[in-house]
Order: C-alpha cells, then structure tokens, then sequence
C-alpha cells in the first residue's frame, strides 16, 4: 500500500452478515477509512452477535444501520437511501445463508434489501465469502455463488487456510488489507483487459564464492507496482523477480530467481506467449568468470584475490530481437547515476524498443516514491514524483495507449 488516499471520496457500505470472521471487518473498516473511504456499515442480526455496532460505528464514523425500520430516516427507506448514494456495497463477511438470500432474490433484512434494491449499474456489489470449508464446498453454496455472479456481483475469495473450527481449508475471509486492495483494484479503469504481461523487477545476484555475491541496490519496488497496476489493469501478469523480500501481489504469476542467467533463461520462453514485456529489473551487467566452490579466504597478505568478470546476456536486448510474431511490446527501464536522459535514449536505440522509463536509481532505489521520466520517438515526457504504485498506474495507461500488436 502507497500510504496515499487510494479510495478518496468512494462511498462504500460495509455490510457485515452473521460469522466469526465479523472480527476481521472491524480492521477492514479501519482501512477503508484510511484510505480516504466514506464508510457505512450496514450488520444483520446475526452479525451483532459477533460484533457490536458500536465498535463498528467507532472505526467508520458513521451511526451503524441494522434494521430496515430505522426511523432516523426522513422517508423510513434505508434500504432506498443508502444505495443511492453508495459506489459500491462490500459484503464481509458474506455467509453461506447470505449468499443464498441473494440467490433466492429475498430480502428478509436491510443488508439483503440493500442489495437487492441497489442500482446495480452504478453501485456494485462485492462479497466476500467466510464459512466452514464443509460449507463452502457444498453444492447448494457453490449453486448461489455462482447465481451471484451471474447475478452481477464480484466475489473475492474465499481463501484456504485454519479455520475458527478448528479445520484446514477453503472458506477463509480474506484479509483486510487484501479486501481493501481487492477494492482499490476494482475501481482502477481496466485498460489491459484481456491482455498478457511480463514483467522482470529487482536485483540479480552473481555468485563469487558460497557465500559473496555481485549485486545491487534495486528494491524491486517499482517492478512489483507495475506488477500490481497492470493487474489491477485487467491484465494477466507474470512476474520474473530477482532477490527481493516483497509480497507477491495479488492475481500475479510469480517466478523467483537469482541470477541474470536465471532470469534470462526463465524470461525467454515466456516471452513470447506475452503481449506486453516490461523490464524493470536491474540486471548485473557483469558477473564472475567462475564461482569458487568455497569461500576465499584472507591471506594476510593485504592483496585481494583477482576477480575476472564476464558479461552476463542482455535479457531486453533479446527479447526484442526475436521474430515480429513471437515479439511483445517492449518497455526497458534505464536506472541512470547522471545524465538520465541522454543514457536514456542511447538505450532505446541501442535495444531497438519502442520505449524507455528512466529514473536516477541513487535517489529511488529502496523508496516508496520515484520520479520518471519516459523517452520514445516523440520526446521525453516527466512523470513527476509520486509514490511508486501512482506512477505504475501512469505507466500502464501509457503503455495502453501507445502499445502496438506485433502481428502474431
């Protein structure tokens, strides 16, 4: 998460129906809220049992609604009112007894009314499904998911995992952090649907010894923001990461590897099932001839052991020599010390690709902001400094406006 208002001005209701998983949506409507989220919770009988509105009403500030009579309306007509002003209607948790409500089309209490009554094409409907794995996997549940769907809402999850009873499986809620970027992502304009990304990011490492290495100080930050991006883009995104501590983001593809050699071999033949290749990793230009099979050792005598170097394979340069039917559309990232533009448009003639991203790494490397700036044949264009997740959505609306299909 960039820290920044991603949910700014959204109106979300926070509808929690009757589980033990109601604990979660208390840090969920904290996040919202965080996030720059008007937040009403809408809680079903069962749901009070678990929680109390007036937690729930602490962490949204908003008074919590949990009957359709609620005469605090000037019309009597929560189930009217709050829809209408409403960008969307998260369910979580949704329970299996929930999800057969909206299946059946009943609306025995407010939450189900909600959603039943919303305008659906300007206020959507997210559930977020929490049972026992038994539950879950019952054909009546799966039955009413899937009416769900077809009935027009989104579901996010369940996942698997220990369970409240004591069990292992499918039916866990997802977490609030993953429901709030679930949310986020859902309301990202999706500018890459059906298209396919790679995506190299981080660091490789090259081996001297066991236990030395060359490498350097790229974070892989940007590279697994725009791994977010384009799949909050509607993309199907792979991602090639070289040595970084992340957390794979959500819907992505993740392949981990080492070395340039790794990366290289592993990128090459999936390039060309991808429609879109972007290379964000900052590859060692160099590593060692050989590999000690042991560590290399100090021998007092003041003189370090000589370290030969060969050059390792140009992964971007590769790719974008292959046929103009297995090519994708090529994005190379220049992370320069000095002189970013001109180091910036050498490569992009040099690796013959159609555009380049450059940043001064000194200044970015390890940080949640950057500053870009994109080089192509028509000019350079600034992307002045935001955080890393904001100037990955830039990016992919760049690339979607000026990506070309190679014909295949």
């Amino acid at each position: 998460m960039s820290g920044e208002l991603e949910l700014q001005d959204r109106r979300i209701i926070l509808g929690l129906s009757g589980g033990i998983a109601c604990y979660k949506a208390a840090e969920l409507a904290r996040e919202l809220v965080r996030a720059g989220a008007s937040v009403q919770v809408v809680m079903t009988e069962a749901a009070t049992q678990f929680i109390t509105p007036v937690t729930m009403q602490a962490l949204s500030g908003h008074a919590v609604v949990t009957s359709q009579w609620d005469a605090r309306e000037p019309n009597n007509m929560a189930h009217i009112n709050l829809s209408r002003e409403a960008d969307a209607i998260l369910v979580a948790p949704a329970s299996a007894d929930f999800m057969a409500q909206l299946a059946q089309g009943r609306a025995d209490e407010l939450l189900a009314l909600l959603c039943l009554a919303r305008p659906a094409e300007r206020c959507a409907l997210l559930l977020a499904p929490a049972m026992n794995r038994e539950m879950w996997a019952h054909p009546a549940t799966q039955r009413n998911v899937a009416q769900a769907r077809a009935d027009g809402a989104t579901v996010l999850g369940p996942a698997a995992g220990d369970q409240a009873c004591g069990e292992i499986g499918n039916g866990r809620m997802l977490e609030a952090l993953e429901l709030r970027d679930e949310l986020v992502a859902f309301f990202q304009p999706k500018r890459l649907a059906g298209r396919s990304v790679l995506v190299t990011a981080g660091p490789t490492f090259e081996a001297i010894d066991p236990v030395r290495g060359v490498t350097n100080h790229s974070s892989g930050k940007m590279g697994f923001a725009f791994a977010r991006a384009a799949a909050e883009a509607g993309a199907q995104v792979t991602l090639v990461a070289g040595p970084v501590h992340l957390a794979t983001p959500r819907h992505v593809c993740r392949i981990d590897v080492t070395s340039a050699r790794q990366m290289h071999d592993a990128v090459l033949p999936l390039a060309p099932r991808h429609d879109i290749f972007v290379a964000t990793a900052a590859v060692a230009d160099w590593r060692p001839a050989s590999a000690g099979e042991q560590k290399l050792k100090k021998d007092g005598s003041g003189r370090a052991p000589s370290l030969e170097l060969v050059e390792n394979p140009d992964i971007l340069a590769a790719v974008a020599r292959l046929p103009v039917q297995q090519r994708p559309w090529c994005v190379g990232f220049a992370a320069e010390s000095h002189d970013l533009v001109r180091h910036a448009r050498e490569k992009l003639q040099r690796k013959g690709i159609p555009l380049i991203v450059g940043n001064l790494g000194p200044a970015t490397f390890g940080r949640d902001d950057n500053q870009l700036v994109l080089v192509d044949a028509r000019g350079e264009t600034e992307l002045p400094a935001a955080s890393k997740i904001a100037l990955a959505r830039q990016l992919v609306q760049v690339i979607a406006e000026r990506w070309e299909p190679h014909p295949r």
